[in-house]
């Protein structure tokens, strides 16, 4: 049994890391999940400059990626509709209006040439098998910006999940230009369908953004919808809009979707609403108004990790400073066997080396003969003649020896030493080559496609409570003890919109608080039901008279509820409410008691006032009123009461064990 345990728990690990690494969660080098890194690197393999069938793309892509072609389609096309690696011909589908692509056989794609600018470099890019060991991918791509921050990801795991929202480009690049030069900067969210945007909560990724759908309401009968939040299209908006006009919350006679290159929804008025009447109540109750929480979480040294947004652009800053450097260092070492090659041959021709190989019978003396030649100019070279070097020069035909021109071969050396000398200064000044490339790429994205489209403005989130109107009576019929919206008998409780919540107290002195149904059964013992929001209980003291069972004493309690309440949850307004009986709970502000105490005395009548009492927290303990038994007691609401200096005197302690009021 535990070897099954241990085999089940190892297994699961494998899993859940495979689902985080290899499918879910990107990586912050290059932001691509597994799929997309498969479906570019099959794209470089594939690249003429013409266009290919999506549906070839997949099956090489499978070559690849082991999980069904489906997912590689879709993945295809959301990265094709990210424009900004793969250029696209065919019917890609229209995230305004929810449409969905054409069908692989009928669209197709290519390599952008940007794709290569910025992810591709075989030569320092680390290649492992693919999974059926016939070829080989790359781990990851040395990507120069931050691709995770400009394409957005969304992605489930085991145990975790990320949500990174797209930027945009140009702003993504001019942040790591920032980076890099140790400047400040700033970076939200930008998305492809526009909108309003309050970036207040952001948190630099680790938090929320609220966005609004534009409205032109310049028409006071007739609002029109031009851009939509991220996430929801035009039949959404629609959906939406028709289920809260179905239950009252919106007044629309009309609503047309004109919807396609751009987002053209018209909602036509009812009468007798206007515009401004309207507007709080889309954002509150459709799709107009939407949060989206955010967690940026990457895959860094193999393992997840939650960044921020600033963190991800620092990291690409070193990166792109380290990838600069190894691809100079590629770059100088291809130059400096450049200049061998042509210092060799140069050599090689010049001073007639290849005349001492005429009268050599065997490859081996050959060789040697074209090395010893080259010793008398052993410091003109850049290494030592290898035979690789023999092996080319060798082959130099006699045409070319013929027409050797020495100048133009000395140009070509002095360009290559400028290169060289260029790529030494770049080397030594690392940061501001690291700079020039991202002003170079920045270049290539700054056409409108990729200006900013959501515009950044704070707004107050509109609450559904805030908006609803409480026009739904809410009733308590005290004979079946069933208090709701639909319930048609009883009393009428009070006017309630959906979203409230209600406060109940019942005779034994307990309450709750509970939201707003069509029927709820609550049982025949209450005695108080009120909106349980704080406008409505910031005025209302409560004011309860109660008696112990065992001493007979009678206590006076008054105090004021907050809007702290757990749902559902019973509280006590009582001390205990088994030794305690509740004989009165008033909400009036002042009151005439009178009070008659059983038993022979000299006193059998006496009157106080509620306002004689101070008002407390709902947990708070009761003041003593009498250590008599009170026989009964009568109550008069009055404006104001006369003065009694003596009686606030003796309760002005409210000591629970001192002498009673009456006593």
């Amino acid at each position: 049994m535990a070897n099954a345990k241990e085999i089940f728990r190892q297994n699961f690990i494998e899993y859940a890391s495979y689902v985080i690494k290899d499918r879910a969660i990107p990586d912050i080098e290059d932001g691509l999940k597994p799929v997309q890194r498969r479906i570019l690197h099959t794209l470089i393999e594939m690249d003429d400059g013409r266009f290919h069938k999506v549906a070839n793309v997949v099956g090489s892509t499978m070559h690849y990626h082991p999980h069904g072609d489906q997912s590689i389609y879709t993945a295809l096309v959301n990265l094709a509709n990210c424009d900004l690696f793969i250029d696209k011909q065919g019917n890609y589908g229209n995230f305004m209006t929810g449409d969905g692509a054409a069908a692989s056989r009928y669209i197709e794609c290519r390599l952008l040439p940007f794709a290569k600018k910025v992810l591709y470099n075989p030569e320092i890019t680390e290649y492992v098998e693919s999974y059926d060991g016939r070829s080989k991918e790359p781990v990851v791509f040395p990507a120069k910006i931050p691709v995770v921050l400009i394409q957005g990801t969304e992605g489930i795991a085991v145990g975790m999940s990320t949500k990174i929202l797209p930027h945009n480009a140009l702003e993504v690049i001019d942040a790591q230009i920032a980076a890099i030069k140790g400047e400040d900067f700033k970076l939200y969210p930008d998305f492809p369908g526009g909108g309003i945007m309050d970036v207040s909560d952001y948190q630099d990724g680790l938090g929320s953004v609220a966005i609004r759908a534009k409205l032109d309401t310049t028409n006071p009968k007739k609002i029109v919808i031009e851009e939509l939040p991220f996430g929801v299209d035009s039949e959404k908006m629609i959906q939406s809009i028709d289920a809260a006009a179905k239950k009252g919350r919106l007044k629309v006679a009309q609503v047309n979707d004109f919807t396609a290159d751009k987002v053209n929804v018209e909602l036509y008025l009812s009468k007798g609403t206007y515009t401004s009447d309207l507007v709080d109540a889309l954002y509150a109750y459709t799709l107009c108004e939407q949060k989206i929480s955010v967690n940026c979480l990457v895959i860094k040294d193999k393992l997840p990790h939650v960044i921020t947004v600033s963190e991800i652009v620092r990291y690409h800053a070193d990166h792109l400073i380290k990838v600069s450097k190894a691809e100079l260092e590629v770059e100088r070492g291809h130059l400096y066997d450049k200049l061998h090659a042509r210092t060799l041959e140069r050599i090689f021709i010049e001073e007639r080396i290849y005349k001492r190989i005429e009268q050599k019978r065997t490859q081996e003396a050959v060789e040697e003969a074209v090395r010893t030649g080259f010793e008398p100019y052993k410091d003109e070279l850049v290494r030592e003649v290898s035979k690789d070097d023999i092996e080319r020069l060798l082959k130099v035909p006699i045409r070319r020896i013929s027409l050797f021109d020495i100048e133009k071969n000395q140009q070509e050396i002095d360009q290559i030493n400028a290169d060289i000398k260029l790529c030494e200064y770049n080397l030594s000044h690392l940061k501001e080559y690291a700079v020039n490339t991202l002003k170079d790429i920045r270049k290539d994205l700054d056409v409108p496609l990729h200006k900013r489209k959501t515009k950044i403005e704070g707004f107050d989130t509109v609450a559904i409570k805030d908006v609803a109107k409480r026009d739904l009576d809410l009733r308590y019929d005290e004979t079946t003890g069933y208090l709701g919206t639909s319930v048609k008998t009883g009393i009428v409780v009070d006017k309630v919109s959906e979203f409230d919540k209600v406060l109940v107290i019942n005779k034994k002195g307990s309450y709750y608080c509970i939201p707003v149904s069509e029927k709820t059964f609550i049982g025949k013992e209450a005695v108080y039901i009120g909106l349980a929001d704080k406008d409505a209980l910031e005025n209302i003291v409560f004011t309860a008279i109660y008696q112990e069972k065992s001493t007979k004493k009678t206590f006076i309690k008054r105090a004021k509820f907050t809007t702290g309440f757990i749902l559902n949850k019973s509280y006590d307004f009582l001390p205990d409410p088994e030794d305690n009986i509740l004989r009165k709970l008033s909400t009036a502000n002042e009151t005439e008691v009178t009070i008659t105490f059983k038993g022979a005395g000299r006193n059998k009548e006496a009157k106080c006032y509620f306002g004689d009492f101070r008002v407390k927290g709902a947990k708070a303990g009761g003041v003593l009123l009498s250590k008599r038994e009170i026989a009964s007691m009568r109550f008069k609401v009055i404006k104001e009461r006369p003065a009694t200096a003596e009686v606030r005197k003796e309760v002005e302690p409210e000591d629970d064990e001192g002498p009673g009021l009456f006593d």
